[in-house]
């Protein structure tokens, strides 16, 4: 019966959980701006088409202005997982959709994914920024790879390049797959860490050791020096462990505010 509902929690579409976050010198105008995060939505043969067009369909709803994805949206080459990722291509936002690599693109065909990322209309920051301009003022959303990437021959996570020739004092989001690194990531100014990739632990209890492999942290919003760091239960999990229990996937819905 446990196994039943652990897997039942693994593969139902996720809620979505609404957090606010205050950053200093957030600009005015940015002030109730709405981000969107999903993560880890490994599309495989457990979570195929219908659940990310269920997902897709519950961010879609929540009319962002940003929406991003930090990372493991596959599990699979192209070939094999095209159908299943087709409805992120739906995905709107009033700025856009923009994503970075997991460790999964990585072990499923990187060169390829990238490729084809792009057709669904994905913008991949790759040790990238871009800047976002509303209502006359301006915050830097930054994208860095994940570390696997040197096995493959590809570029390590590079927060100096991501941040290069970027505004001076501006507001700095900056998407990472994994938490770790955060304490050189604050250092660089970074204002906001998103991050995924511990799946909350997936199971209460076992999410100590996830918590342990991961420098402390697992779910939830931390301080990291003068950064807020928020790290998502994961909106999907890897089909080779298929359990979830008293560690909820997400739909993370963010506010900025400006701190008082």
């Amino acid at each position: 019966v446990i196994a039943a509902i652990g897997v039942w929690n693994a593969v139902k579409i996720p809620k979505v959980k609404t957090i606010e976050i205050a950053l200093p010198n957030l600009p005015a105008a940015f002030d109730g701006f709405r981000i969107v995060q999903l993560t880890d939505l490994h599309a495989s043969r457990l979570l195929q088409r219908p659940w990310m067009t269920a997902v897709v369909d519950r961010a879609n709803a929540l009319e962002p202005d940003l929406m991003v994805i930090t990372g493991d949206m596959v599990d699979g080459s192209p070939q094999a997982r095209a159908d299943d990722v087709k409805p992120l291509q739906s995905l709107t936002a009033k700025y856009g959709v923009l994503a970075i690599p997991g460790n999964h693109e990585y072990y499923s065909g990187y060169q390829s994914w990238l490729a084809a990322f792009n057709e669904l209309g994905l913008r991949m920051l790759i040790n990238q920024h871009v800047i976002i301009t509303h209502e006359n003022q301006q915050i830097v959303v930054a994208g860095i790879t994940d570390h696997p990437a040197a096995r493959f021959g590809l570029p390590d996570p590079d927060i100096a390049a991501a941040l290069g020739q970027a505004p001076a004092n501006q507001t700095i989001i900056l998407l990472a797959h994994r938490p770790m690194g955060a304490s050189a990531h604050a250092q660089a100014g970074v204002s906001l860490q998103l991050s995924g990739h511990t799946h909350g632990g997936q199971i209460l209890g076992a999410h100590v050791l996830t918590k342990m492999a991961n420098d402390g942290f697992v779910n939830g919003l931390y301080d990291v020096d003068a950064m807020k760091m928020y790290v998502s239960m994961g909106t999907g999990l890897w089909n080779g462990f298929p359990i979830r229990l008293g560690r909820p996937s997400e739909i993370t819905q963010i506010v900025l505010r400006t701190k008082s």
